[in-house]
Formats: structure tokens, sequence, C-alpha cells
């Protein structure tokens, strides 16, 4: 599932930074804290991985 924006991306990638152990669980704030513990290495590696060109750096919640 790619990211939608460009803060999704980021919490993504801080997200599996910390389950990969490079960085403290602890350090992680807010969505990066729950998509550590919601999702698996493999759906973080995708989302952390998509482009930020073109995407907006935030997207309007539904």
């Amino acid at each position: 599932m790619p990211a939608k924006s460009q803060a999704q991306q980021k919490a993504a990638g801080a997200a599996l930074a910390a389950k990969r152990g490079d960085i403290k669980k602890s350090d992680l704030k807010g969505a990066s804290k729950s998509m550590e513990k919601s999702m698996s290495e493999t759906e973080l590696d995708a989302m952390a991985s998509t482009k930020r060109m073109g995407k907006p750096e935030h997207v309007a919640k539904d």
C-alpha cells in the first residue's frame, strides 16, 4: 500500500527503523508509534519506499 502523503511516508520510515532496531521504539510519537505496533515490516517497507515527488505534505481526513 503506497503512502498518500509525505507525512505518512516519513512516519512509515520512522516506524520501520524502530521495528528493525535502528532507533528506539520509545523515541516514536503519534502515527509512527501506532504504525510500528499495527503493521508488519513488509507493509511498512512498502509504504516507506513510496516516492515523495508529487505527494502533498498532508492529506485531509475524511
